[in-house]
């Protein structure tokens, strides 16, 4: 649990068609002559199902060790008024690790993370960026999820006008304050439930991810070198909606 800014061996096993597509030019020739048109191209990455198909998951999904539940949250989708996200990256955070919010115990900021699976963690970075973890494991263990970038599903223009970014482009999504940023989420947002219908809900849209890359996890330079070495930073393979470093992700 760290800043969007700043940059840090166990691995376990772990839209709706609005989309955001690129724009690229291509040159096509056409007797004797050239000409320059711009044309959509689909995007590499897959789309969601119907959100009506979507399913909430279920508390028993998030009672379970951290560094398993990461993996899992790949391909999930968060979902809050017309905004749903695809989630694309993430990143585990332990009991007894030095970069877990859980290692200065029960305090009126960290309560949250010791709450049972499945509720919402949202603390305030720098002042300036909201990060949504979601609580792992059983009551009192004190671990955590964080959602460091999606892909947009439906919501585009909302997400557009709470980030202040008129773009389709990875940006718009590809960090933590980001995530937080666009879906409209303050501190009080914390302990709030995923599992239950309304307000913040994460849900599952039947596939599961195959390629995954992991490594290390970002800004966490204060923490133990094993905490800091430690693959545990998951993201989904050849999608362009993750955040930096990329050159520190390799294959699972």
């Amino acid at each position: 649990m760290k800043t969007p800014t700043r940059r840090s061996k166990r691995v376990d096993e772990e839209s709706e068609p609005n989309v955001a597509t690129p724009r690229v030019v291509l040159r096509t020739r056409k007797a004797k002559c050239s000409k320059t048109r711009a044309v959509r191209v689909k995007p590499e990455y897959p789309l969601a199902p119907s959100t009506s198909e979507m399913k909430l998951m279920p508390p028993e999904f998030f009672q379970i060790d951290s560094l398993d539940l990461a993996p899992r949250l790949l391909g999930k989708f968060l979902r809050r008024d017309n905004v749903v996200l695809r989630i694309t990256e993430v990143e585990a955070y332990r009991p007894n690790d030095s970069a877990c919010h859980g290692r200065f115990g029960v305090t009126p900021r960290t309560a949250p993370v010791f709450g049972p699976g499945g509720h919402a963690y949202v603390y305030l970075c720098y002042g300036l960026h909201m990060m949504l973890n979601i609580v792992a494991d059983k009551e009192g263990v004190g671990a955590a999820v964080l959602i460091r970038s999606c892909s947009p599903v439906t919501g585009l223009e909302t997400i557009q006008e709470r980030r202040g970014l008129k773009t389709e482009k990875p940006v718009l999504l590809n960090g933590p304050g980001k995530v937080g940023q666009a879906l409209g989420l303050s501190t009080e947002w914390s302990h709030h439930p995923l599992y239950s219908p309304g307000g913040l809900e994460l849900l599952d849209g039947g596939e599961d991810v195959e390629k995954i890359v992991v490594g290390p996890r970002v800004g966490i330079d204060y923490a133990l070198p094993q905490h800091v070495h430690a693959l545990w930073r998951f993201a989904i393979a050849d999608t362009p909606w993750i955040s930096a470093p990329k050159n520190t992700l390799k294959p699972l």
